[in-house]
């Protein structure tokens, strides 16, 4: 009976977990098209194509800083836990954050002083913004360590299962304050520095809050009386590293598969295709955090079941989160391809005209991603972090070698296709290890199902109807056919672990 409960048990504690960071992770998601939007529109497309390869930039230098600890700071908190061992979680998270700390600084350092040099690659056909350019990438350079430790200690609060830290500082604070001095600097006609200003100082209050939000849960489950041995600490040390450092690399590898592409875009095909093919897939960040969202809750638990050698739980929370992420994904990636034409067309003609194709390409991919589920995570929650190393490293040639050969024939849609495939390759392969090596997959009832839903509500309906009743009238017909539909799928969706749980007295 036991081990029945516990696939239950956890299904909820993830679907609370998760609920809380979807409705963050929208916001945020929403926040990023606003200012993203903000800035194409007021800086002009070769401006706004340096904006966008400079924060590429920072967000790539902060990746390498983070060591991969976005995965260590999770899977050690939680199996010290699940083990008994809770004694051992300062010098846990010491271990983890130290480095960060470090290499942070380190790297900023170093971008400030590149800067020149990055901008001269990036806009080497627009010499007019490289002085712009390369200040804007200073002023990155500055809030990068802030950046860096943001994640390292939100990452390390959600070991404890507290998401609410990552909900209430990164999610929606930050991101509320992002809009806020992005749209402030625009009344005030802001330069490429100034924007860049307001799009990082936010960072500078969600690092302190962070910090008190991990010091609180660290002392609230600190075990009293009990005292580490230099050897334990040692051992402890030994481990996280072994286990984190592939992760190290692949992290690195994961933020240049999202990022690296907008550099090369500039570098290859200019500016204003690099602020194409940001803007045009701008989408895809929004579906990856929908994918943070659901797993960053079902992580810890994860890894707890694994640890102790529960299969069951472990498929059951793999599965049912999977079918979650597609409910959710899957009708805003057909919806993004419905009204391409139309959204586009916000930011500017132009690119509407450029990026229907690049939104097509993307969104096709993101079907793939999000159908496979968070198997990335689930392998390194099963400790094959050298395994996925290999997985991102190959996605990431892919990338690479595919944008070169077509960038400079077809710009920001040479790009899309280089994104699209690596990002077949980064879940195809790791979900086939998974099923193998763990017994590990993501389709179960609420996965086909959900995939069903979606496909024939958005997929088909509005593409049938649209004769009739015109491109925005469609969505009268295919959303309350979803809703219908989720409901009567609620029991294989697993609806009823969104449920509040009834209190006895």
């Amino acid at each position: 009976m036991a081990l029945l409960e516990k696939p239950v048990a956890g299904t909820r504690g993830a679907a609370r977990g998760g609920l809380a960071n979807m409705a963050g992770s929208v916001l945020a998601g929403g926040a990023g098209v606003v200012v993203t939007w903000v800035v194409a529109r007021s800086l002009g497309a070769e401006q706004a194509g340096a904006f966008f390869a400079a924060t590429a930039a920072f967000v790539l230098a902060g990746g390498l800083a983070k060591l991969g600890t976005q995965t260590g700071l999770v899977y050690w908190p939680a199996r010290l836990r699940a083990t008994g061992r809770e004694h051992l979680l300062g010098a846990c998270l010491r271990t983890g954050l130290g480095p960060v700390a470090v290499l942070s600084v380190v790297l900023a350092v170093v971008m400030w002083f590149a800067a020149p040099a990055i901008a001269h690659v990036t806009a080497r056909e627009a010499a007019h913004v490289v002085d712009a350019h390369t200040a804007g990438l200073r002023v990155l350079a500055v809030f990068l360590p802030l950046q860096a430790m943001t994640d390292a200690l939100l990452t390390a609060t959600r070991g404890y299962r507290a998401m609410r830290p990552t909900v209430m500082f990164d999610r929606i604070l930050r991101s509320a304050l992002q809009v806020l001095l992005v749209v402030g600097a625009l009344w005030t006609t802001a330069s490429l520095p100034e924007f860049a200003f307001a799009w990082a100082v936010p960072y500078l209050p969600v690092t302190v809050l962070s910090a008190y939000a991990l010091r609180k849960v660290y002392r609230e489950t600190k075990p009293r009386g009990v005292r580490t041995h230099r050897a334990e600490r040692h051992e402890m040390r030994r481990e996280f590293w072994r286990f984190t450092g592939p992760r190290a690399l692949a992290s690195v590898a994961q933020l240049a598969l999202q990022r690296i592409d907008v550099l090369l875009v500039a570098a290859l095909g200019g500016l204003v295709p690099a602020a194409v093919y940001a803007v045009a897939g701008r989408f895809v960040i929004l579906i990856q955090f929908a994918n943070q969202g659901i797993s960053q809750s079902v992580q810890p638990r994860l890894a707890e079941a694994l640890a102790v050698g529960e299969r069951a739980a472990a498929n059951h929370l793999y599965r049912t989160a999977t079918g979650w992420l597609v409910l959710v994904t899957w009708p805003v990636n057909l919806l993004v391809i419905f009204f391409a034409p139309v959204w586009l067309r916000l930011f500017g003609e132009r690119y509407a005209a450029e990026g229907v194709p690049v939104v097509a390409v993307l969104a096709a991919a993101m079907l793939v991603a999000t159908g496979c589920g968070m198997v990335d995570m689930v392998l390194a929650m099963a400790g094959r972090t050298s395994w996925n190393l290999v997985n991102v490293l190959v996605a990431l040639t892919v990338t690479v070698v595919l944008d070169l050969l077509l960038i400079p024939a077809y710009g920001a849609l040479g790009a899309a296709i280089g994104l699209a495939c690596s990002m077949v390759v980064n879940n195809l392969l790791p979900l086939i290890q998974v099923g193998r090596s763990a017994g590990l997959h993501p389709f179960g009832p609420g996965t086909r199902a959900a995939a069903l839903l979606s496909v024939v509500c958005f997929g088909v309906l509005p593409w049938a109807v649209m004769p009739v009743t015109g491109r925005t009238f469609a969505m009268f017909a295919a959303v309350p056919a979803f809703l219908a539909g989720a409901w009567l799928l609620r029991v294989p969706l697993a609806l009823g672990a969104f449920k509040p749980k009834r209190r006895t007295s």
